[in-house]
């Protein structure tokens, strides 16, 4: 249960999926649609990507998380249009204790948010739209050119 999602994300499957008799610790990180970005209000954002890329990056992601540690990982990452609050990523990880269960998801949101292509786009209150790149001033490229008025 690793990929990409147009539906919203269970969380719940994700920990069913990764649970077992000897897993007595489960960690999960869930990425939460904020109303805020760089000192601007946001009302949404839409996720897309090139799927067969990013699965198999995730996938690769996983598999290294779970050679490294002795856990099991589940991650789900949603695309498409999200709203404030909805879950836009989960990551859950179970091992036979705290400490490689919480260095695992790290590792895996980490990794995920560095090296699988997902692009996210923001709309903004004022009506603007731009594109999340931590590599740009302020974060953002302006998703369509800035008109003079």
């Amino acid at each position: 249960m690793n990929g990409l999602s147009g539906d919203p994300v269970d969380v719940d499957a994700l920990v069913h999926a990764v649970s077992g008799p000897g897993r007595g610790a489960v960690v999960s990180f869930v990425g939460v649609v904020r109303n805020h970005h760089a000192g601007r209000e946001v009302l949404e954002l839409e996720y897309s990507a090139y799927g067969p890329m990013a699965e198999r990056a995730i996938g690769v992601i996983v598999a290294e998380a779970e050679a490294r540690w002795p856990a099991a990982v589940a991650v789900v990452h949603r695309l498409g249009r999200l709203a404030i609050g909805e879950v836009a990523v989960a990551v859950v990880a179970a091992g036979g204790h705290r400490g490689e269960a919480f260095e695992a998801c790290r590792y895996v949101i980490e990794e995920v948010k560095q090296r699988v292509p997902i692009w996210k786009r923001e709309r903004y209150a004022d009506g603007r739209e731009a594109w999340v790149d931590p590599t740009a001033p302020g974060g953002t490229q302006p998703a369509r050119p800035e008109v003079s008025r």
